[in-house]
């Protein structure tokens, strides 16, 4: 569904330092130097994969995905999604895609999202049928029955998040590019946004390529995930795998009946946190059946839980990794 080779972004950039004397110098003679936001990266996905696309800010996540959907053209590289080459913007490839993202809106800020729906329909050329069929669905789907009736500045960021997602999908693309669908939602709504995801893309089975800073979203979604760095790809692959080879160790959660010293918790592994009578521990994944036999056997446990490292922490040494291999590089 989605074919990236070589894909790159370069942009000249024009450099001053500040000042009233070099803005004036500047009209005459100007420095530019080459800002790599995408430097040749290469992956495939599959129809009806969801695939967490990766990296920290000023990676390149968004020039990339602008550069799928053809709001940007490459300086170099083939992109082809859903068959189509995406700068070329045609009519049947724009009616199989659909990028939404959380800081930007395309709904109407003075009327309500109905009528953002209705000119929608116009744009995509949505049988009547097909979209009172569609509209029906995705209203149930993400419960916006009291919501489409009102001014979308009446509305909240959640209710117009949920408005956003249905506004972009009443065509029905086969393709998704989400770039950070979630941001600035409370939990609660953030939960409501990656089940409505799931069950689209289990539904239709429409590709997921999503880019969030909330870690939460790409382990409820992504079962694979391309990261990069620097506009440079590092990884490709699966999320589970991802975590094991970059932090295979595993933490003991424990809730004790009692608080215990922290020179005792240590010597069951390294202490990560203990506030009271909760603690965490961090075990070698080779040790975690012993590491737990002696903690029930010595601690007096009211509750454990084993569970892998946050995510957060895997992708932040992922990236530290990826660094001091490239400074080491020749």
């Amino acid at each position: 569904m989605i074919d990236v080779r070589g894909l790159t972004k370069h942009y000249r950039v024009h450099r001053r330092p500040p000042g009233l004397g070099a803005a004036l110098r500047s009209l005459f003679h100007r420095s530019y130097e080459t800002v790599k936001a995408v430097d040749s990266i290469g992956f495939h996905v599959g129809p009806g994969e969801r695939v967490g696309f990766l990296g920290p800010n000023g990676a390149g996540k968004t020039t990339t995905l602008k550069m799928l959907s053809g709001l940007l053209h490459p300086t170099a590289g083939e992109v082809r999604v859903a068959g189509h080459v995406p700068r070329r913007r045609e009519a049947a490839f724009l009616k199989k895609i659909t990028l939404v993202m959380g800081q930007k809106q395309q709904l109407l800020w003075d009327l309500p999202p109905a009528e953002t729906f209705a000119l929608n329909r116009a744009i995509y050329d949505i049988s009547k049928a097909d979209f009172e069929e569609t509209l029906g669905e995705l209203t149930r789907l993400l419960e916006l029955q009291d919501l489409v009736g009102k001014p979308t500045r009446q509305l909240s960021l959640g209710e117009r998040m949920k408005c956003e997602l249905a506004a972009a999908l009443l065509h029905r693309p086969q393709v998704l590019f989400l770039d950070e669908p979630t941001i600035g939602l409370d939990v609660s709504m953030q939960s409501t946004v990656r089940s409505f995801v799931k069950a689209y893309n289990e539904r239709f089975g429409a590709t997921v390529i999503l880019t969030s800073h909330y870690m939460d979203d790409v382990v409820a979604l992504c079962p694979r995930v391309v990261v990069i760095d620097r506009g440079r790809l590092i990884y490709d692959g699966d999320l589970r795998q991802l975590v094991l080879s970059v932090r295979p160790d595993k933490r003991v959660l424990v809730r004790l009946d009692r608080a215990v010293p922290a020179p005792e918790l240590s010597r069951f592994g390294t202490l990560v946190s203990s506030h009271g009578t909760q603690a965490v521990i961090q075990v070698a994944a080779g040790d975690v059946s012993g590491a737990v036999g002696r903690i029930l056997a010595a601690l007096p446990v009211a509750d454990l839980t084993v569970e892998d490292p946050p995510l957060e922490e895997v992708m932040s040494e992922l990236f530290k990794s990826s660094r001091l291999a490239a400074r080491s590089s020749p």
